[in-house]
């Protein structure tokens, strides 16, 4: 009985050792912040907080699996490039001058591209970390560097951050970019993770779906996607969003994280078409289409929006599903060709600019 009784009380202290490590854990800056007070306030009165959360319209409903995932997971696919991802490296001195008028735009790998619209020159959900995790010791690592090194980048003007997750929201990039007067326009909710990171106040800029601010004569807007939130769990605690960036004479559509819906349909209706749309064609499963578009999808939500050209993104860069490393540059040039849909994969880091002549190369595609 003796025995038994120190059993027990050995677990029972394992047991709040491990509470407390995770408690410790959960607490480190990189998890950022939890909304109170006002903030928490704003994000209640959103006609998308339902139930003490942000919700899709309508509700996603997970088929996930356990027994899916893993079988899913177990799969043969070469999830990760069997050669040097070719980037075009983009000189600091770039950077030290005002954006050009004009519309151009360099994919620097997953979800972060730069892009420059009449003069404004601006980051999606930029990521310069060497892993998308809380951690820099543990996770996805790169698969390629950026093609500018954190510390050189500045002269930003504005970010845009489609939600909190951490191949999105990145808090090393943030405090960087923050300290260079960067703008930050983010989802109800993310403001708190950037003030725990001390970014200014003047500098955060919190917006619901429609939403609408200007900066330099360009307007930004909050649009609506499909997706989920959650910093340190998926409980859709902040709100995720795409982004229209359009100034008097271009235009930019930054899907972010989504599923395929007819919130495309709406954006065109409300806002106009893009010239130019950044759509995720990567890191989706066939359990996941509600949250994760395929490169079929993408190719239609990119008819949906009549966009004039699609960059695809949010693939290359980070094992983080369960298809082959090159698919969907693959399958998104084939069903862009038969949508006759212009399409541009550029290699990361490479510019693209409207009005200048762009030819695809197969870079992605073993030597």
């Amino acid at each position: 009985m003796k025995i038994l009784k120190r059993v027990v009380v050995v677990l029972v202290v394992l047991a709040l050792v491990l509470a407390l490590v995770t408690w410790l854990v959960f607490q480190m800056p990189s998890f950022g912040g939890v909304a109170q007070g006002a903030r928490l306030a704003r994000m209640q009165a959103s006609p998308q907080w339902h139930g003490g959360r942000f919700e899709n319209t309508p509700p996603y409903v997970s088929d996930m699996s356990l027994q899916r995932e893993l079988h899913d997971w177990m799969g043969e696919q070469v999830r990760e490039p069997q050669f040097e991802v070719p980037v075009v490296k983009i000189p600091v001195a770039n950077l030290a001058q005002a954006a050009a008028p004009g519309l151009r735009a360099w994919w620097l790998g997953h979800g972060s591209a730069l892009i420059e619209v009449d003069g404004l020159r601006i980051l999606t959900d930029p990521v310069f970390s060497e892993r998308t995790s809380p951690f820099q010791f543990v996770g996805p690592a790169r698969f390629h560097p950026a093609p500018l090194p954190l510390d050189q980048w500045k002269n930003i003007d504005a970010v845009v951050i489609s939600h909190d997750h951490f191949d999105h929201l990145d808090m090393d990039t943030i405090k960087h970019l923050a300290q260079g007067g960067t703008h930050f326009y983010v989802g109800l909710g993310i403001g708190a993770h950037l003030e725990r990171w001390q970014v200014p106040a003047a500098q955060i800029h919190e917006m619901d779906w429609w939403d609408q601010l200007e900066i330099k004569g360009v307007k930004i807007t909050c649009a609506p996607a499909r997706h989920y939130s959650g910093r340190t769990s998926m409980n859709n605690s902040t709100l995720w969003a795409s982004w229209m960036v359009k100034g008097p004479t271009h235009s930019a559509y930054y899907s972010g994280d989504t599923g395929y819906a007819e919130h495309f349909k709406a954006i065109r209706a409300k806002l106009g078409a893009p010239e130019l749309a950044l759509i995720k064609v990567g890191a989706y499963g066939d359990t996941w289409m509600d949250i994760h578009m395929n490169p079929e999808s993408a190719v239609q939500a990119v008819q949906d929006l009549g966009a004039s050209t699609l960059l695809p993104v949010h693939w290359a860069t980070f094992n983080l599903a369960y298809h082959a490393w090159a698919e969907p540059a693959v399958r998104t040039l084939s069903a862009a060709k038969a949508a006759n849909v212009q399409v541009v994969v550029p290699r990361v880091g490479e510019k693209w600019e409207l009005g200048q002549s762009f030819v695809n190369t197969p870079w992605f595609v073993k030597p």
